[in-house]
């Protein structure tokens, strides 16, 4: 079923307020970072929306979640890592959540829901962006079940979407 897609402009007046939610959903100065009026749509996919910020495709949610994009690197770089094996990447690019038997190693600390950026351990690149369903401390000593929520991930919805923004 093909889902309806629309591009939207953000109001200056709604500006704030989704400068403000960006800011305490991944713990940054969005303000700062992105400059107090940045130009900003909104390609809204079903429940999915892609946040373009100064026409980049920075940040997406799903639901009442806001994560940012696998081309978000300078953010990307500052999230806790998840390393899993080469068994597990196919089955995470096609959705599947983080289970604890693919998982390698764990680089950083974090809380439950807190994001992570899963990373292939061949090329070490990010594969996804997941919530921790535990914090690291369980999250390292765990032996089976799901550990990581898969949120975006190479190759789904959000990523061809941006992949045809930038062509």
């Amino acid at each position: 079923m093909h889902k309806s897609i629309r591009r939207l402009s953000i109001r200056k007046r709604d500006r704030r307020l989704l400068l403000d939610r960006i800011s305490e959903a991944l713990n940054i100065n969005a303000e700062e970072k992105f400059g107090s009026k940045p130009k900003m749509e909104i390609i809204e996919i079903g429940e999915e929306k892609i946040y373009l910020l100064n026409d980049k495709p920075l940040l997406a949610s799903l639901g009442d979640i806001i994560f940012p994009t696998l081309l978000f690197k300078e953010y990307m770089d500052c999230l806790p890592k998840v390393i899993v094996d080469m068994g597990a990447v196919p089955h995470i690019c096609n959705g599947a959540d983080v289970m604890a038997p693919g998982i390698i190693d764990i680089n950083g600390e974090f809380k439950e829901k807190a994001l992570v950026a899963v990373i292939d351990e061949r090329n070490r690149r990010p594969i996804a962006i997941a919530q921790a369903l535990v914090n690291s401390e369980d999250a390292k000593v765990a032996r089976r079940g799901k550990v990581f929520k898969n949120l975006h991930y190479v190759g789904d919805e959000i990523w061809n979407i941006i992949r045809t923004l930038l062509r």
